[in-house]
């Protein structure tokens, strides 16, 4: 029997987890970055699950689930969360399959633009990326530093924090940030991460205006945008400080080659750049000086 690409179930997500490490550790060795991934808890794919269905996909044979794609949408933006195929199965057709899918979903949710971040050594992913419309933009860098030796390059922060809860988030105002940043609301993926345990949120001002915010999980820092280019490096800057300040060994963020305030704050604090990756799209979009993704899945 041929492979079948049917909708995701929520007891496929583990299996389809297993996958998506396999891949990108049998990709990173063999490019002698060494194992990159390990298993964790698929909360923001059951979150997407929930939210569109149409979005999550798995291949199927006779039983055995040996591909996985996952897109989510927010407003007119499509973004291509994960598209893997088990290491052994990656010259049967079955990426192409799972591409179809997930183009399938853009065009019902009518997303105009469509953006995924992929390793910069996966030539082949880039080849039937291109092959589809979604073309080279940008690097975007994986840095960070051991906490303590950041704590001795700190200066004071220019700009201020405030908490950011379910009870004290002004949906609106962070719609706002968004969309200068984006041009796009994200208020659903605040809310997930607003409920989730592990991460902790916070509005940045300068004197009484909000001006952004970030998020923090495990030491590591995004997503965080601002209203303006010129508060990128202060922002970044000002979530360093606070990750300072936290029990966690290292600290760690996603930048935007493009965005170079923040790239300079990185080097004069020390953080080093341990791995590249790439953003692809089918048209130019936002403003990524003032945006700093959380990972490849969540953007």
């Amino acid at each position: 029997m041929a492979v079948v690409c049917r909708p995701a179930r929520i007891d496929d997500l583990a299996r389809a987890d297993e996958i998506v490490v396999a891949s990108i550790n049998e990709l990173t060795e063999r490019r002698g970055f060494g194992k990159m991934a390990s298993s964790r808890p698929q909360h923001f794919q059951a979150f997407s699950l929930a939210d569109d269905s149409e979005g999550l996909w798995v291949a199927d044979d006779e039983g055995e689930i040996v591909g996985f794609a996952w897109s989510w949408v927010c407003d007119k933006l499509w973004f291509l969360a994960q598209l893997f195929v088990a290491p052994d199965r990656q010259s049967d057709g079955i990426g192409n399959q799972l591409i179809s899918k997930s183009f399938a979903h853009a065009e019902m949710r009518a997303a105009s633009i469509k953006p995924l971040i992929t390793f910069t050594f996966n030539n082949v992913s880039q080849g039937l990326y291109i092959r589809h419309g979604l073309f080279p933009r940008f690097p975007i860098y994986m840095v960070s530093v051991p906490r303590d030796r950041l704590a001795s390059r700190l200066a004071e922060p220019r700009l201020r924090l405030e908490s950011l809860t379910t009870k004290t988030a002004g949906f609106d105002q962070l719609a706002r940030i968004d969309v200068s940043a984006l041009g796009v609301s994200r208020e659903k993926h605040h809310r997930y991460l607003l409920g989730d345990s592990t991460t902790s949120g916070f509005t940045i001002h300068a004197g009484s205006e909000c001006v952004g915010y970030f998020y923090i999980s495990g030491g590591h820092i995004g997503p965080l945008a601002v209203r303006r280019p010129d508060l990128a490096g202060p922002a970044f800057a000002t979530a360093l400080s606070f990750a300072a300040t936290s029990d966690f060994p290292t600290i760690s963020a996603f930048l935007p080659g493009a965005s170079e305030p923040a790239l300079k704050v990185a080097t004069d604090h020390a953080l080093r750049l341990t791995f590249p990756m790439l953003l692809m799209s089918n048209r130019e979009f936002g403003d990524w000086v003032s945006y700093l993704p959380r990972n490849p899945g969540f953007m």
